[in-house]
Order: structure tokens, then sequence, then C-alpha cells
């Protein structure tokens, strides 16, 4: 009944944006990302963009637990996580796209490295990443067929380009649910020091390779449909399962399914204006060891878990306006955080555990997003999104609850470059722990988030 009321409450607001509003990036982004201009394109065009930022909390420190008094990695910044306030270039990425001309028009593809320093290189241990490397073929009337590494059909976050998203972070929802992180193990063992023989003494669950920056390598078919002044899109992907990386790691696969239909009100390109309504889903399964605390891994057991999610939502851009939401679900496989909300790799202060990455191999979660910008003049625009994460909802005693309020505002230089300024009212509980309780005195520490990012497209 819980989940019940959930969706019904984001059913409610998808219906609101969509009749309500009659006037959010409303871009087709299958055909922007897959495909070329027919007969048009040129056989290579370079393009890329670049994304320095200045990032800042209060670093308030832990508040209770083993962990007491040493840095809380809610409010340390990304991707190093140790300090309070950094200067980063973020995103760096340089591209090539065009057609097969003069051989074959039909024939469309995409190549793009990401230099910047994030999730996707710093925690790989790559400094340079090749996010995507596809081949499009056109010749299929309604199922052109997309082959290579390549964002995923799913949430309008993860799926829409970088470079026209609205705010400098992901909301809580997407970044906790769709930004893969890949571990090997649970991190039930792996962070505990009994003493000179445990094999594991001191170890932290690292990262098998960077976040999963929402791609996939494998097979998708996909198009568009109009009809009058509506276009409907769907894609179907077979993917290996395994985000960014080059090569697959188990047997296991995953599928994508999409569906959007939109109300295209006029313009073109990533800031096309219209009324979309879409939904998607993706499904497999992950391999995860859950330790078993012995000296040479005899009790390690290691097993398949699945990883569903799903969603729906609306986005709307208009005139002045600039509307979105979306509502998303999970079943299976989560990522649980760090021990006591402290850096990973960080002893306890008695010395006894050190903090680690923890997954969750079964688990229910849910989460939603809503924002609203309106473009006061030419130059400037103000947006506000207001998004909420319930984490392990299945589990009392585990489940988390993460709500977060951004106050944006966007500087257009021109066509190519902006400033983005965020203000983020940050706070977390464990809504079924008293108040009292280490986890909530530890959530209660989450600080505020200040963001300045320029981006640059060239």
């Amino acid at each position: 009944m819980k989940n019940f009321k959930k969706v019904a409450l984001a059913a409610a607001c998808t219906a609101l944006l969509g009749g309500a509003m009659t006037t959010a990036n409303a871009a087709n982004w299958l055909m922007l990302q897959g495909t070329e201009k027919d007969g048009a394109a040129p056989r290579a065009k370079v393009w890329g963009f670049i994304q320095p930022e200045y990032m800042s909390t209060s670093g308030t420190t832990i508040k209770a637990g083993p962990w007491t008094g040493q840095k809380a990695i809610f409010n340390q910044i990304r991707p190093d996580l140790d300090t309070s306030e950094d200067m980063n270039v973020l995103r760096a990425r340089l591209g090539v796209r065009g057609t097969g001309l003069p051989l074959d028009s039909n024939v469309n593809y995409f190549l793009l490295a990401e230099y910047g320093n994030n999730g996707a290189t710093r925690r790989g241990g790559q400094a340079v990443r090749l996010t995507d490397a596809s081949v499009t073929f056109n010749h299929l009337p309604g199922a052109r067929v997309r082959i290579g590494k390549f964002k995923t059909p799913g949430s309008e976050e993860g799926l829409q380009a970088i470079h026209v998203f609205d705010y400098a972070n992901f909301s809580n929802v997407t970044n906790g649910l769709l930004l893969e992180r890949f571990f090997k193990y649970d991190g039930s063992g792996t962070n505990v020091l009994p003493g000179p023989t445990f094999i594991n003494s001191g170890q932290v669950n690292a990262p098998l390779s960077g976040v999963g920056a929402f791609r996939d390598t494998g097979i998708q078919v996909f198009d568009t449909f109009k009809k009058g002044n509506w276009e409907h899109s769907y894609a179907v992907m077979y993917g290996n399962g395994t985000g960014a990386n080059d090569s697959d790691n188990d047997e296991n696969k995953d599928t994508y399914m999409y569906w959007s239909s939109e109300r295209v009100y006029g313009g073109k390109g990533p800031r096309r204006q219209g009324l979309k309504l879409f939904a998607w889903s993706q499904s497999g399964k992950r391999g995860l060891t859950t330790e078993g605390g012995d000296a040479d891994g005899t009790n390690d057991v290691t097993a398949d878990f699945k990883r569903d999610r799903s969603g729906f939502g609306a986005t709307f851009r208009k005139d002045k306006y600039r509307a979105a939401f979306e509502y998303i679900q999970a079943d299976g496989m989560i990522f649980a955080g760090s021990d006591g909300g402290a850096v990973p790799g960080t002893s306890s202060n008695n010395n006894l555990t050190v903090s680690s990455w923890n997954m969750e191999s079964k688990g229910e979660a849910d989460g939603y997003y809503a924002h609203f910008g309106y473009q006061v003049t030419p130059k400037w625009e103000l947006d506000l999104r207001y998004d909420v994460y319930n984490r392990m909802t299945d589990v009392a005693a585990k489940e988390r609850q993460f709500v977060t309020t951004t106050l944006g505002a966007q500087y257009s230089f021109n066509k190519k470059s902006r400033l983005i300024l965020n203000y983020e009212l940050r706070s977390a509980e464990a809504p079924n722990l008293a108040s009292t309780h280490n986890a909530n005195l530890i959530l209660g520490g989450m600080d505020d988030r200040f963001t300045a990012q320029v981006l640059v497209i060239f």
C-alpha cells in the first residue's frame, strides 16, 4: 500500500504536468545522439565541452558512532572525497561524429572520450575513458540499429545530453539508483581488523571500475514516428550490463525498454519546445560476493542478484517555462554508501574497523524529482528542483530518506557557454529509527552544498 500511494502520487504529478500546463527539455535524445541528418551531416564533426567547477560544504564532521569527529563522506567533494572545498575540471569531453559519406549516408558513427576528473575516470583508475563508440544503421524503416557503447534508453536525467542539463548535480534518486557502481564484494567482511592472520585486514571494498555513466555496450533497435504534432519514439536494447567498461565480466545481460510520446511545439535540437511523456525499464543481474569472515575466503559466497530499475515521467519546455517530473523505483541490488558515514579507507577511532563501501544484494527503493525553471531574461534563468530518495524501503531498520531542494540560476554568456549556480538544501534521516539513534545523529550532520560551474561547448 505504501508503494502504491507513492506511484499514485507520481502519476498524479505527471498528469498535472501534462494537463495543467499546456504550454524542460523535451528533446528526442534517441535521435539526437544516435542518428545524423539524412544527406546533410558532415563526414566528421569534431565537438566537445569543458566543465570546470567550484564546490563547497561546511565540512561538518561525523556526530556519532565509531568515526565520531572524522570527515563525513556526504560533506566531502567528489570525486576524491578528501576535502569540503574544491576546484575541479569535472568534465572535459572530446568527440567526433558523422556519416559514412560518400559511401553510405545511412551509416552514422559517434565517438566520445572523457578527460575530466570524475567518477568515470578517477575511481576507475583511468585518466581518460572512452565513454561512447557506436555505429547506427538506418537502412530499415521503423527499426534503426545502433551497435557499440552508448547511453542506455532510460531516465531523462541520464539519457539527456549533459551539456544542456540545468543543474550541477544529479538528483539523489538518479545518483543512488542509476549511476551504477561496480564491486566484487558486498563490503560485509573487508572492513574488519581482528588480527594479523585475517587476509583482508584493513582492506576496503574498492570499486572494480569507474561508475557506469548511464552507458552500456550492446545493440539497440529504435526509431521515431510522427503523427501530426506528436512524435512517438521507442527503443529496445540488449547489453552487457557493465556500464562504460569495455568488456563483460560475467554471463549476465541487461534488457532495456523505452517509450516516449511528445507534443512538439516548435524549434529543434536539444532545446526543442514540447511536452514529452515517457516510461522505461531496465532488468538484469550482477554477481556479488558475500564474505564469510574467514582467513582464506572458503566461506565466501558468490551469487547472481537481480538489478531491476523502472520509471516514468514528463518534461516540458515552452517559451520562458521549463518543467520536469520523474518517478523511479528499484528492486534488487542497491548501493548502500559507507560504514558509519565515513570516507572508505578511514580507520575507526578505536582502530578496530576500517570504513568500506557497501552493496545491498537485495532491496527495494524509490524516489522522484520535480523541476521548474523560468527564463527571467534572455541571459538569466532561475531553477528550482525538489527531489526525494527512499533507500531500502523493504527493511525498516535500513531505510534511509534523502531530501534535497536545489535553488539554481543560470547565466548564458552566449548559446554555447553559461554559468550554473546551485545551492542545495540537503537533509537525510532514518525514518524508522529513534531521533537519538546513531544513524540519525550522523545523517543530521549533512551540510547544504554550493556549486558554481562553467560550461563551454565547442
